[in-house]
């Protein structure tokens, strides 16, 4: 699911040199932790963060489909 949410994310930016995905496991929660160059924020979380609803949800039906844990995507303002 790294790869994928890595994927997805380096296709939407200009700098997909920047894009970094770490995941964060806990008992029930796999977390992803998404940071992109600031220049690209904007594109990550879209108009009224619209493609950054659309990422997780993704996340959530991927995550489901594996029958793995829950996941949740948090974007990382640096």
């Amino acid at each position: 699911m790294k790869e994928f949410v890595e994927f997805i994310a380096k296709h939407l930016v200009d700098h997909p040199e920047d894009v970094k995905v770490s995941q964060i496991d806990s008992e029930n929660n796999i977390i992803f932790e998404l940071s992109v160059n600031s220049a690209d924020l904007g594109k990550v979380i879209g108009k009224n963060g619209r493609t950054a609803q659309a990422l997780r949800t993704l996340l959530t039906a991927v995550s489901a489909k594996a029958g793995h844990r829950r996941a949740t995507l948090d974007i990382i303002d640096r």
